[in-house]
């Protein structure tokens, strides 16, 4: 369980990397890869998600079995065994702080950041307003990540907003899908994921995103890609694909462990 500044706890998931120990080919003798295994990787899921679901779980193998890092994976308030309320993207960027910082005092001299839909709008924002302080991660990558907030243009999130804006929808949420939403409107309303990406640079920065996304349309990822500005992130378009960690398949998670360990 890790503490938040606001004193949230949270639940969060340590696994060590499964590879970066190479041979060489000519002696047989192991020689420790720093680019991996120095690394932590910290996964931040999606609205409804947690450290315990399925398709998290899976994520999490991949990258620590791909090599890729440690990977460090978290519940977000208001979410699996964490405590407090959901703020839908607000005051998760505290519980994405105290799992970087954590992975840091582990001896990981690198510490990257992963984030799916809302835990991806939540990775932005964090390393925008993380930066320079021990919480700052050494690189970003957004997966299915809204450019704005309030956006109602798809069936998808029209449900979402339902379920967050009315008492029916709430319960359902907490009844249904598990997730405890905190009824208060945001005050002041954060600050917004294409606003926070100009902010990021020099800190490595990939947005990716399906052409087939039901909740968020392909303008979303263009519009965060340019406003971080030219050359300041990388943009993967991934056909076929849908929405966040349920649609990410091995080979894109094997590439994002690539992507985020030799940044």
């Amino acid at each position: 369980m890790l503490r938040t500044e606001d004193g949230v706890r949270i639940e969060a998931v340590y696994e060590p990397a499964t590879a970066g120990v190479t041979d060489t080919g000519v002696t047989g003798t192991a020689v420790r890869d720093p680019a991996v295994t120095d690394t932590a990787v910290v996964l931040a899921h999606g609205f409804t998600g947690s450290a315990g679901r399925p398709s998290v779980r899976r994520a999490a193998r991949v990258l620590a079995g791909h090599g890729a890092a440690a990977v460090v994976t978290f519940s977000f308030r208001g979410h699996g065994g964490s405590g407090g309320r959901s703020t839908v993207g607000d005051r998760e960027v505290l519980d994405l702080s105290a799992a970087v910082r954590w992975a840091r005092e582990q001896g990981h001299a690198r510490v990257v950041t992963v984030g799916f839909s809302m835990g991806g709008s939540v990775v932005l924002r964090q390393a925008a307003l993380d930066r320079g302080t021990p919480g700052s991660p050494d690189a970003v990558a957004a997966v299915s990540a809204p450019a704005r907030w309030f956006y109602r243009g798809t069936p998808a999130m029209r449900r979402v907003h339902w379920v967050i804006t009315r008492p029916e929808g709430r319960l359902m949420g907490r009844l249904g899908l598990g997730t405890r939403i905190d009824h208060r409107a945001w005050d002041p309303v954060p600050l917004p994921p294409v606003e926070a990406v100009p902010l990021i640079a020099p800190t490595p920065l990939l947005i990716v995103h399906g052409d087939r996304d039901p909740y968020f349309p392909l303008d979303h990822p263009r519009a965060l890609a340019a406003a971080a500005g030219k050359g300041a992130a990388e943009l993967w378009l991934e056909p076929g694909m849908g929405h966040a960690e349920n649609a990410a398949g091995p080979e894109l998670l094997a590439r994002l462990g690539n992507w985020l360990t030799r940044r």
